[in-house]
């Protein structure tokens, strides 16, 4: 059971902690949105414009490595390195034809490597790091940055919960 407060977490300073905790907590109600569903369940698509549950998965992790190399390294992604997510990140009619046939573990597996990244790479950061604006969009900071990542996240837990409780099969 996760703990249902947002507070420090042993290991990261006291900010960073927090929003660890809300991103733990974010990828717990997620993952409950997603248990046991089949591949084909994952890629049923409910209409000509709708993303399947596997290409919303598969977004989010996709998000959350497009934000590591933004918000770690100081930089927009390469077009190469943006090339190899661009059907993820931007969801559309490319993900409706290239992400499919992947079982559950899969995108399960993809979000928990990218998440070990994130919090690697939080752990090794500060609040002042949280709040100082970021090298590559001095509008914004660290902490705006990872706060869009989980409330993306929700937003498409929220799709993926009315996608499920539509499935035809």
């Amino acid at each position: 059971m996760i703990p249902l407060r947002i507070a420090p977490v042993p290991g990261y300073t006291p900010t960073v902690g927090r929003l660890v905790s809300i991103l733990a907590y974010v990828r717990h109600g997620l993952l409950a949105a997603v248990e046991g569903l089949s591949r084909d369940q994952l890629d049923h698509l409910h209409d000509a414009e709708s993303n399947s549950i596997g290409a919303l998965l598969a977004h989010m992790a996709a998000v959350e490595r497009w934000y590591q190399v933004f918000t770690f390294e100081g930089r927009e992604p390469s077009a190469g390195e943006e090339a190899e997510i661009s059907a993820a990140l931007h969801l559309g009619d490319e993900a409706r034809r290239t992400i499919r046939g992947r079982e559950l573990d899969a995108y399960l597996e993809e979000l928990a490597r990218t998440r070990k990244a994130t919090l690697e790479e939080l752990r090794a950061r500060d609040d002042a790091w949280l709040e100082a604006p970021l090298a590559a969009r001095p509008d914004l900071n660290a902490h705006w940055a990872w706060v869009h990542v989980a409330e993306d996240e929700i937003g498409h837990r929220g799709q993926i919960r009315w996608l499920r409780k539509r499935l035809p099969i």
